[in-house]
């Protein structure tokens, strides 16, 4: 068995579950014209990127979908928040590619190759919440005070504008932010 009946066979399962291993022509079409949707000026939008944010994702990775941020408060809570890239302001609902992503809902990693939930141009490039790439996101913030105990804090809704400085660990050590 080599690397390409590993790809048939991971494919073939795929399909017998439902989910869809290829996209489809049309999502190549609705790609071409992806990078006109979204308004990133938006008065609703709130610029994030003074914040120092963080992935725990490897430093080569470029489909950054999630960022965090942390903020020490002098009464001992911590300010958290989560960052998701705001897809759908690229991908309109109802669209070739967004039946591809609920038909899969997530990408699936197998022996036989990565079966994505969203086209590459997307997930790499156009949403992800790369190095200096100003990108939209939706952003929850949560207050955890001493012994562990969150607390309500406004839910922030999406449109929010981010853009990290610092994604890995290497990086914050290249630029003195940490030690060891």
């Amino acid at each position: 068995m080599d690397a390409n009946d590993l790809a048939r066979i991971a494919a073939l399962e795929m399909q017998s579950h439902g989910f869809r291993p290829e996209f489809g022509p049309e999502v190549a079409r609705e790609l071409q014209g992806s990078s006109s949707h979204g308004d990133a000026d938006s008065a609703d939008v709130r610029d994030l990127r003074d914040r120092l944010w963080f992935s725990i994702d490897n430093a080569d990775t470029l489909d950054l979908d999630q960022l965090s941020w942390a903020e020490a408060l002098a009464d001992g809570a911590v300010r958290l928040a989560v960052a998701v890239a705001d897809v759908d302001v690229r991908v309109p609902i109802g669209s070739a590619i967004d039946a591809h992503a609920a038909a899969n809902t997530t990408s699936v990693y197998t022996a036989g190759g990565i079966f994505p939930m969203l086209p590459e141009k997307l997930s790499t490039d156009l949403t992800s919440l790369n190095l200096e790439q100003d990108r939209l996101a939706v952003v929850i913030e949560r207050l955890a005070k001493r012994h562990d105990t969150l607390c309500d804090f406004p839910l922030q809704s999406r449109g929010h504008r981010i853009c990290p400085d610092l994604i890995d660990v290497e990086s914050y050590r290249e630029k003195g932010i940490v030690q060891q």
